[in-house]
C-alpha cells in the first residue's frame, strides 16, 4: 500500500483502488441480484438455488426444492444437509421431513461466525506444529543467509496489489511506537483501516503528511478531503499536516531508531509516468534507512508544512 525505492525501483505500494473506485464498487453492491449476493456466502451452485428458493417461498420439502429449482433429486438431500451444517437452514422432523431458511440476519451472522471458526481451526494448527517448524527450519535458513550481504539485504520489492497491501498492514501490526505516513491523500485508508485501528488500540501514535491539495488535481483533492474529514471525525488522535510541495516518494514507515536498531518501511518513488499495475514497492527493515527516512519526514512536518484547518 505504501510506497518507496531510490532510482530503478517503481512506486509501490499504493492502494488498487480509490476511494471513487470503491464508492462505485458500493453501488454495484447495491445492484446484486439473490445469486450474486449469495455467492457471496461462498456457497457452491446447488446450494444457492436451494437456499434461493427456500428465502424467497418458505419452508417446503427436498423433492418441492428439486422440481422448483432443477437440482437432481439424488443431490438435494446432500445440498440441503450442506446448508443446515452450515447453520443456514433448519430441518424440521416429519414424514416427509421439511426445510425451512433461517432469517437472513441469522444467515449472515452464521456465515461470519463460520468463517471465524475456521480461522481459529486454523490457527490452532499453525501454534501446533510452531515449535517442530522453527526448529526444523530457521537452523537452514540462518546458514543460508549467512553470505548475503549487508547491501543485498537493505530492500526487497513486492508488486503492487495485494502484495503491497499484506505488508502494509504487517507494519502497522508490528509496530510497537509509532507509524508516519506520506501521501498524497491516504486514498487506502480503507485497506489497512483494520489494521490501522488495531495500532491506535496498543496505543501506537500515527502521523500523516499529505501533499497540499493545491498540489494535486480536482480528483485526488476530493479523494483528500474525503479521508481527511474520516481522520478528523473518526481517529481524531491521528496528527496530520499538509506538505508545501510535492513528495519525490510515498510510504509508511514505523518504529525508527537513533541507534539505527529497529524500524520497517514500504515506500514507492514518484514515477507518474509508469502504470500502477507495472510498479513495484520497496520494504526495508534496515535501521539505518528508515531513521533516515524519519530525519526527513521531521524535516519536512516542522519545516515545510501546514497545519490542517480547524475541524468543524
Amino acid at each position: 500500500m505504501t510506497e518507496v525505492l531510490p532510482g530503478s525501483l517503481t512506486r509501490a505500494a499504493g492502494p488498487r483502488s480509490s476511494i471513487n473506485e470503491r464508492a462505485a464498487n458500493r453501488l454495484q453492491m447495491s445492484e446484486l441480484d439473490e445469486t450474486d449476493l449469495l455467492a457471496k456466502l461462498d456457497l457452491k451452485e446447488y446450494e444457492s438455488e436451494a437456499l434461493n428458493h427456500l428465502l424467497v417461498f418458505g419452508r417446503t420439502t427436498a423433492p418441492n426444492i428439486a422440481e422448483a429449482t432443477g437440482i437432481p433429486k439424488a443431490r438435494v438431500y446432500g445440498v440441503l444437509d450442506s446448508l443446515a451444517d452450515r447453520g443456514f437452514i433448519k430441518i424440521i422432523p416429519g414424514r416427509p421431513k421439511e426445510y425451512q431458511p433461517k432469517s437472513p440476519a441469522e444467515i449472515l451472522k452464521r456465515a461470519t461466525e463460520n468463517r471465524r471458526q475456521e480461522y481459529e481451526t486454523y490457527r490452532r494448527d499453525i501454534d501446533d506444529i510452531r515449535e517442530e517448524f522453527l526448529s526444523t527450519f530457521e537452523p537452514q535458513f540462518q546458514k543460508a543467509s549467512e553470505d548475503i550481504s549487508p547491501t543485498e539485504e537493505l530492500f526487497h520489492v513486492v508488486d503492487v496489489g495485494d502484495p503491497s497491501e499484506s505488508e502494509t498492514r504487517a507494519l502497522y501490526q508490528a509496530a510497537e511506537q509509532e507509524i508516519n505516513v506520506l501521501t498524497k491523500s491516504f486514498e487506502y485508508l480503507d485497506d489497512i483501516e483494520p489494521a490501522l485501528e488495531n495500532a491506535l488500540e496498543r496505543g501506537v501514535t500515527i502521523s500523516v503528511l499529505f501533499v497540499h491539495p493545491q498540489q494535486l488535481a480536482a480528483e485526488n483533492r476530493s479523494i483528500q478531503d474525503t479521508i481527511v474529514d474520516q481522520l478528523a471525525n473518526t481517529y481524531p488522535s491521528i496528527d496530520y499536516r499538509f506538505s508545501n510541495n510535492s513528495l519525490p516518494w510515498r510510504g509508511t514507515f514505523a518504529d525508527p531508531s537513533p541507534e539505527y536498531d529497529s524500524g520497517r518501511a514500504i515506500l514507492l518513488v514518484e514515477e507518474n509516468e509508469i502504470p500502477l499495475h507495472m510498479r513495484q514497492a520497496a520494504v526495508t527493515e534496515n535501521g539505518s534507512f528508515v531513521s533516515g527516512l524519519d530525519r526527513y519526514f521531521e524535516l519536512i512536518w516542522n519545516h515545510d508544512s501546514t497545519e490542517p484547518p480547524v475541524h468543524q
